[in-house]
């Protein structure tokens, strides 16, 4: 299974994905996860993305493909993967789109997680007092959402005219959540396959 789950930040990407990966057996690929690590390594790459996400802004795109495809070569994402924070715009969109065709790996499935923004900040407002992350400041939260609608929803349509989309309520229980992901899965399995 090749996956990719949108939605805003706070919306449960990485929650979901990380309930998946076991049950699909296949890796969940952060872009978040893979910056923070770069940051923390203090990495020339770490060093760049850090200013820009203390900032709350987005990493640009040539960084972020870069990454991806590193990461992509390694041998446990040969029977898929789970992608949480990438693509962010449609440059990425399609320079993923076309990393995917050159590797042989084409997507099975998008899931697109809605939260409205009122519940968004309130789970980040948590978050932050818990582990003082700078990307869950409600200042920065704020600015990330308006950034977010301005270039990230964008892809949701991409995907669906390639007809990959499924959108999942992602307010309520984790494993209610969890189901309806599942159930799209599902169906997109169902749709590919029938």
């Amino acid at each position: 299974m090749r996956l990719v789950l949108l939605g805003p930040p706070g919306s449960g990407k990485g929650t979901q994905a990380t309930r998946l990966k076991t049950e699909l057996s296949v890796p969940h690929i952060s872009t978040g996860d893979m910056l923070r690590a770069a940051v923390a390594a203090g990495t020339p790459t770490g060093l760049k993305a850090k200013a820009v996400m203390d900032a709350g802004k987005l990493v640009s795109d040539d960084i972020l493909l870069a990454m991806l495809e590193e990461r992509l070569s390694q041998d446990d994402v040969k029977n898929g993967f789970i992608l949480d924070g990438y693509p962010r715009n449609l440059a990425q969109a399609d320079a993923m789109d076309h990393l995917l065709a050159k590797i042989g790996q084409p997507l099975d499935a998008v899931v697109k997680l809605e939260v409205p923004n009122e519940a968004i900040i309130a789970r980040c407002e948590i978050r932050f007092a818990a582990e003082h992350r700078k990307d869950d400041d409600p200042v920065v939260v704020r600015d990330r959402l308006k950034v977010y609608a301005e270039q990230t929803a964008p892809v949701a349509d991409f995907f669906a005219r390639r007809g990959k989309l499924q959108v999942v309520d992602g307010v309520g229980e984790l494993d209610e959540v969890t189901a309806r992901v599942k159930r799209a899965l599902a169906a997109e399995s169902a749709a590919a396959n029938g």
